[in-house]
């Protein structure tokens, strides 16, 4: 991996659902999903922390070779993908050879994957379902953590939590119906 990876948000998922990860997606894709017109660039997930799944996550992270993301090094930096080592952290910033995969296990303003999962939604991402965070709990998060990045989205993420839940408001133009369509990247 010398240069940055394009971002292919499906082929991380592909390789998650490949490896029968438990997550659930958290993030901006997330918010894309519910119909957030804000473009990410990289796959938010918070996993399930059982032994099991870690080792599942370990062997999807090896086959996505996956490295720690590192401003000074674009290509990232080795790390151990163990089950183990993936016990002791609580986040994990990686570049994939398909972009960005960050994980969190337990996402600022929640308990992590058990909490998140009691109202995480399934959703026909390229054939692939998802579960992913619900729109309240991406607004819940996005709040707790407080950066910059967060509360700049978070307007037009109340807006729309209001506008899906008047009635009829369960139409979502923003989201992409069956694909995650991966923005081109700009130099």
């Amino acid at each position: 991996m010398n240069d940055v990876p394009q971002f292919d948000p499906q082929a991380i998922l592909e390789s998650l659902d490949r490896h029968g990860v438990r997550y659930v997606l958290i993030g901006g894709i997330a918010a894309a999903l519910h119909g957030s017109p804000h473009v990410t660039f990289d796959v938010d997930i918070s996993p399930e922390r059982s032994r099991p799944n870690l080792t599942a996550l370990a062997a999807a992270l090896e086959d996505l070779d996956a490295r720690v993301r590192v401003e000074q090094h674009p290509a990232g930096i080795a790390f151990d993908h163990s089950a183990e080592m993936l016990e002791r952290v609580e986040i994990l910033n990686l570049v994939t050879r398909f972009g960005a995969l960050d994980l969190t296990f337990v996402p600022s303003g929640t308990r992590g994957y058990d909490d998140l999962k009691r109202s995480a939604e399934p959703v026909d991402v390229g054939g692939l379902l998802v579960p992913v965070a619900s729109l309240d709990d991406v607004i819940r998060s996005k709040e707790a953590a407080g950066r910059e990045k967060d509360r700049a989205v978070l307007p037009s993420l109340r807006r729309l939590q209001r506008k899906l839940a008047e009635p009829g408001g369960d139409e979502r133009p923003g989201a992409p119906a069956n694909d995650l369509e991966a923005p081109e990247q700009t130099d």
